[in-house]
């Protein structure tokens, strides 16, 4: 007796749920080793009651399946789509591909897009050939419009030297000096920027370790908090901050006084040479308190790529303590250098002529607050908005970015 090849190895038999558009259902019993397009084949048959007419019919439609929304590759198999007994399947008739557009509608579209393409380089010089030149010097004039943050550190190294020789010239000036410095011993020690204090905060900080972290790094919000975080399992964390030494605020010797012998032009002298002397005395413990101090973060990360420690320094100081900044500078072309940080603004200029005119920036210079904000504005530009929020200083900073403003647009 001839049994059938594909009897004997048929596969499992499934009973698969046939839906269409208009709402016909029934049921096709299929093996797992049937193709896809034999069963789309065999519901098309049932659905049009016969044979199929037009064979572009088969190519015309799809199955679907309902539940995973899968159209379903003629060529596999039912147990390759993975069709489990009772699935519902879709079948859809194809849609239809868009027409080709005729030629003369493909002409039309062109001629719009070319009527409405911007004018290129040709077409504009050609159209503005007989128009007058004017503003050739665009690149020059461009130049000009200074940046206000760049020409402030030449402004502050110029007023640092007139401040400091004013206040020389005033008789109590050692003693001037000497509560400015303990005033500055006791801003840096009880001074917090609120704002960045709440910023901490708000991020879950404790309030005593956000102040600890923000005078440590120089009241940088995002400098304290990596440092918040690089210390958080660190059991010396919420350990105050050593007192600042103030020894050398009140460690200035007095000047000598002369000897009853000696005459008064002599002791005279003598007196203002010893005060110049702890003038100069205190401007450099000033100074060194302000010294500028790099990111050391910024400083190793740097150091990694290769750059010795001394032009990573000073990469950070031009660019104020900007890893990303020093990092192009030090690919660049390395200007502005650390050099021009220390060169001043042409005292014969109309800009700083402006500033030593105004009678607030006059006043100011003549008060030691204003050259110790100078000076810390010099290291440390971070520090700037507290001072231009300073009652003292702040008035000072705003008349000079004003005068800036009005002859920079002039």
């Amino acid at each position: 007796m001839f049994v059938q090849e594909e009897k004997i190895f048929a596969g499992k038999m499934l009973k698969i749920h046939i839906c269409t558009m208009d709402g016909t259902e029934w049921l096709e019993e299929v093996t797992e080793d049937t193709t896809v397009e034999k069963l789309k084949e065999r519901c098309l048959k049932h659905y049009v009651h016969g044979s199929l007419e037009d064979p572009k019919t088969l190519t015309h439609h799809k199955l679907i399946h309902a539940a995973t929304e899968r159209v379903l590759t003629d060529t596999k198999t039912v147990a390759d789509e993975n069709l489990k007994d009772k699935d519902v399947l879709l079948l859809i008739k194809k849609r239809p591909p868009p027409t080709p557009p005729k030629m003369a509608e493909v002409s039309s579209d062109e001629k719009k897009k070319q009527d409405n393409k911007a004018p290129d380089k040709d077409a504009i010089l050609k159209a503005t050939a007989s128009l007058s030149t004017r503003h050739t010097d665009r690149t020059v004039a461009q130049h000009n419009i200074r940046d206000f943050q760049t020409e402030l550190r030449k402004i502050l190294v110029s007023l640092i030297e007139v401040a400091q020789k004013l206040l020389a010239l005033n008789p109590d000036a050692v003693e001037l000096f000497k509560k400015a410095n303990a005033m500055l011993d006791e801003d840096e020690e009880d001074r917090v920027d609120e704002t960045a204090l709440q910023q901490l905060t708000e991020m879950g900080f404790p309030e005593s370790r956000a102040i600890k972290a923000l005078r440590l790094n120089h009241m940088s919000v995002t400098q304290a908090m990596e440092w918040l975080i690089e210390h958080v399992d660190d059991p010396s964390v919420d350990s105050p901050l050593p007192g600042q030494d103030s020894s050398g605020a009140a460690g200035a010797t007095a000047a000598p006084t002369p000897g009853p012998s000696a005459s008064a032009s002599a002791s005279s002298s003598t007196d203002e040479s010893s005060r110049q002397d702890e003038l100069t005395e205190i401007f450099k413990r000033i100074r060194r308190k302000r010294e500028f101090r790099p990111d050391s973060r910024a400083v190793i990360a740097l150091m990694e790529m290769g750059f010795d420690e001394k032009e990573v320094i000073d990469a950070l100081r031009v660019n104020n303590n900007q890893q990303d900044a020093a990092c192009e500078w030090l690919l660049g072309d390395r200007k502005p250098s650390p050099e021009d940080l220390d060169k001043g603004i042409d005292t014969n200029s109309p800009l700083f002529q402006a500033i030593l005119e105004n009678p607030v920036v006059q006043l100011g210079l003549t008060n030691p607050k204003t050259l110790l904000a100078f000076e810390d504005m010099l290291e440390n530009p971070l520090n700037s908005t507290q001072w231009m929020n300073d009652p003292e200083t702040g008035p000072v900073m705003l008349q000079i970015s004003r005068i800036f403003q009005t002859l920079n647009r002039t």
